[in-house]
């Protein structure tokens, strides 16, 4: 029976991607902790935690890799009319808290929530030191739709997103593409693909592959960016 490792409290390493199971597809490793230093670690490497309570906490590594290249995002013919009409107003790491808020109520009303109150304060200190990010579609001053994400390198890790008015988390997924292309990244993870990323142009990859381009792209050292900052 295949075993998974628990992390040792006082060490930053995980186990090597290989081991991660089949079934569940990528699970890797339990406990640990959520501290900035050892997400960091965690996303450089391709790993990423996901749980519910009254779980532990799980660190994963699906085969495959669901990821969507900023210039090659999808706009349909419906989505483009919905852009040009220019009701919604889009901005930058400006709201993250409401933003990581929402994507937990809205996985409240489905199905029980895996953005925990700890997951929550883990990506807050994320985006108070520069690695989290947010974007937030608004229709006058209410905020309908967003996502947020880690960035590091040339690579953005999207967690969650959400949708309060149709086409919102569409055009947050857009304008976000967008911005990356303006900051050069090239790289958008998704972790895990359904069929409205697939839609928009997400693509499966091999962990193996995934690991590979990370080792370019995201380095753990390398200086944070905004996308407010973007121009």
């Amino acid at each position: 029976m295949a075993t998974i490792d628990w992390l040792d409290p006082e060490s930053l390493d995980f186990p090597p991607l290989a081991a991660a199971l089949t079934e569940p597809n990528g699970l890797l490793a339990v406990g640990g902790d959520l501290r900035p230093e050892r997400l960091v670690n965690a996303y450089r490497h391709g790993i990423f935690p996901w749980y519910e309570d009254p779980q532990p906490l799980l660190w994963w590594s699906p085969d495959p890799r669901a990821v969507l290249i900023p210039d090659q995002i999808h706009v349909s013919r419906s989505l483009a009319k919905v852009l040009r009409r220019d009701e919604f107003r889009v901005s930058f790491d400006c709201a993250f808290r409401r933003v990581i808020n929402a994507c937990a109520t809205l996985d409240q009303n489905r199905t029980g929530t895996w953005i925990t109150t700890d997951m929550m304060n883990a990506y807050i200190r994320m985006f108070e030191l520069g690695w989290a990010h947010s974007v937030e579609v608004w229709r006058g001053q209410e905020l309908v739709g967003g996502l947020y994400g880690i960035g590091m390198g040339k690579v953005f890790f999207g967690e969650s997103m959400f949708s309060r008015e149709s086409n919102a988390s569409k055009i947050a997924l857009v304008s976000l593409g967008e911005k990356l292309r303006q900051l050069e990244v090239e790289l958008i993870d998704c972790q895990v693909g359904n069929p409205h990323l697939y839609r928009m142009g997400a693509i499966d990859i091999s962990r193996a592959e995934f690991a590979s381009r990370l080792a370019d792209l995201a380095d753990g050292n390398q200086q944070n960016w905004r996308l407010a900052e973007a121009r």
